[in-house]
């Protein structure tokens, strides 16, 4: 799959765009940064393992702090167009919530509720990739059908009366498949 340059920022592979953003801590506020994302990765939807953040389209999340813990990145990849992206977290409610109390702690964030001005502060820590790559097509919610289709079929093989349904050489793809 070709990477585009789409008309956002960000690089695009398919329907999924990269996303990454750059900060500087402000000085002395490292502990409190650190606390307010130890207090976000234990927030349901965001704790290793949970699926149900508020923005259904983002593949996967993560802060990064670095240079001593001056700077903060926040990297991420998404579905769909960049404008319906910023929409879904401007209008998320407790995501915005959670990254606000995260921002504060990061030079140039002027906070809530000036929306245009918290979009205007994440432009200006963007940057496009120079390279992105990516594993698997598919959108979040093809991958997360996928999971419920295999579940379901799970259920089906483990059922006693599939046996003989199972036999049926139209099947036999599927079930080679469901062998690895």
């Amino acid at each position: 799959m070709a990477i585009e340059q789409a008309a956002h920022p960000g690089l695009s592979v398919g329907p999924t765009s990269e996303f990454s953003l750059f900060f500087h801590v402000k000085p002395g506020e490292a502990s409190a940064l650190r606390s307010a994302l130890h207090d976000l990765q234990e927030t349901p939807g965001y704790r290793p393992g949970d699926y149900g953040m508020a923005i259904q389209s983002i593949h996967e999340a993560r802060f990064v702090l670095f240079d001593d813990d001056t700077r903060l990145a926040f990297i991420t990849s998404f579905d769909g167009p960049w404008d319906v992206y910023m929409e879904d977290f401007f209008t998320s409610g407790p995501t915005l919530s959670l990254f606000d109390v995260i921002f504060r702690h990061t030079e140039g964030y002027g906070g809530l509720p000036d929306l245009a001005a918290v979009k205007g502060f994440v432009l200006g820590a963007e940057q496009s990739a120079a390279a992105y790559a990516r594993n698997y097509g598919g959108t979040v919610k093809e991958i997360r059908k996928a999971q419920r289709v295999n579940a379901a079929f799970q259920q089906v093989l483990d059922h006693p009366d599939a046996a003989q349904a199972l036999e049926h050489p139209a099947l036999k793809p599927l079930l080679d498949e469901a062998a690895d």
